[in-house]
């Protein structure tokens, strides 16, 4: 579950890459250098919780601060997307992906911190 949260969040990696891979991945276009300068931080940053979320699938020890990283990334976009309203398709589908990761880190935390409810035996 952490390494499929990883993966959704190093996919705007690409935004680093420039404004056409920023419009591509969020349908906007962005003029202003200014908000490209930040756009192309944002990416860097989900690089870096996607590197978090991938080291704490193999470091337990990182779990802790991955899930709580993670939760505040993808439930703080959420309630921005929603409060705001009339966001466009590709934003509708970072929202949809975001609601999904939640799932993912949820489910990940309950199966690290309640072992014992998920035994097959």
């Amino acid at each position: 579950m952490l390494i499929i949260a990883a993966l959704i969040h190093l996919i705007p990696v690409t935004g680093v890459l420039g404004e056409l891979h920023l419009a591509q991945l969020y349908g906007v276009r962005i003029q202003d250098p200014n908000l490209l300068i930040l756009m192309q931080h944002r990416a860097v940053m989900f690089g870096l919780l996607g590197l978090l979320l991938v080291s704490a699938a193999l470091i337990p020890a990182w779990r802790p601060l991955a899930y709580i990283a993670g939760l505040v990334s993808v439930t703080s976009f959420v309630m921005v997307a929603w409060s705001v309203g009339n966001y466009n398709d590709s934003i509708g589908r970072v929202v949809m992906a975001d609601i999904a990761v939640t799932a993912c880190l949820l489910v990940a935390l309950a199966i690290d911190y309640w072992p014992g409810r998920f035994s097959t035996a």
